[in-house]
C-alpha cells in the first residue's frame, strides 16, 4: 500500500449489504465509491430503451463503450428489470473487458476509492489494499430485496425475489469469465444476522487493522 492510496474492493452477490456497506465505508474514509454494478445496468438500462435485447452482443458493446460513470443514475438504474437485464450482460466477455477497463480507471485515483461489485478483488482490483466478501444465506438477501422494492413503491413477491435471486447467483457464479466469487486473501462477512451498521464496525475494524500495519512498515 502506498502512504496515500486506499483501494477497498468489496464483492458479494444481490442484496448481500455490500452496496450500503460500501457508501459507508467511502463516506468514512472519504473515498470516491463506484457500484460496478450500475455500469452493468447502465448497458442494460441503455439496450432496454432502443428496444434492443440485453443478449444482443453487438449493441452491448456499443453501449459498454458509451457508458458514462460520471453519470450513472441509481434511482433510474435500480428498476427490478434493469437488473435482470444487466444480469445477462454481464456474462458478455467483451461488454465486461470494457467496464472493467472503466472500473480500473476510476479505482486509479490519487485518493484511491471503494468499489463494490461481483469480481472486484479477483479482477477489477487484484492489487486492493483491503477485501471483503459480503454475503447472507439466500432467504435473507430476497426478504431485503423484497423490502426495498415495497419501501419504493414497487410491488413484490418473495417467493419471486427468491426465485430470481437464485438464477441471478446461478449465473454470476457459473459464468465462464469472471465468476463470483471470493479472492483468496478476502474477508468474509456474513450478513445473515447482522444489522448494516454491525457489519460496517467490523469492516471498519479490518480496514484500520490493515492502515496500522501499513503504517508499521
Amino acid at each position: 500500500m502506498s502512504n496515500t492510496r486506499l483501494v477497498i474492493a468489496i464483492d458479494g452477490p444481490a442484496a448481500s449489504g455490500k452496496g450500503t456497506l460500501a457508501r459507508l465505508l467511502a463516506a468514512h474514509y472519504h473515498l470516491p465509491h463506484l457500484d460496478t454494478g450500475l455500469t452493468y445496468r447502465a448497458v442494460a438500462h441503455m439496450l432496454l430503451a432502443k428496444g434492443w435485447s440485453p443478449d444482443d452482443e453487438g449493441h452491448a458493446i456499443e453501449a459498454a463503450r458509451l457508458v458514462d460513470l460520471g453519470g450513472l443514475d441509481r434511482a433510474v438504474l435500480s428498476a427490478h428489470g434493469v437488473g435482470e437485464a444487466a444480469s445477462k450482460v454481464a456474462v458478455i466477455p467483451a461488454v465486461r473487458r470494457i467496464l472493467v477497463d472503466k472500473q480500473r480507471e476510476f479505482a486509479a485515483q490519487p485518493s484511491g476509492a471503494v468499489l463494490d461489485g461481483r469480481d472486484i478483488g479477483t479482477v477489477v482490483c487484484p492489487d486492493a489494499d483491503v477485501k471483503l466478501y459480503v454475503t447472507a444465506s439466500a432467504p435473507v438477501r430476497a426478504e431485503r430485496r423484497t423490502a426495498e422494492i415495497r419501501a419504493n413503491g414497487g410491488s413484490a413477491e418473495l417467493t419471486d425475489i427468491l426465485a430470481d435471486i437464485l438464477r441471478r447467483d446461478e449465473r454470476d457464479m457459473s459464468r465462464a469469465d469472471s465468476p463470483l466469487k471470493p479472492a483468496s486473501d478476502a474477508y468474509l462477512l456474513d450478513t445473515s444476522e447482522m444489522a448494516i451498521e454491525t457489519a460496517f464496525l467490523k469492516a471498519r475494524d479490518i480496514v484500520d487493522d490493515a492502515l496500522a500495519r501499513r503504517s508499521e512498515v
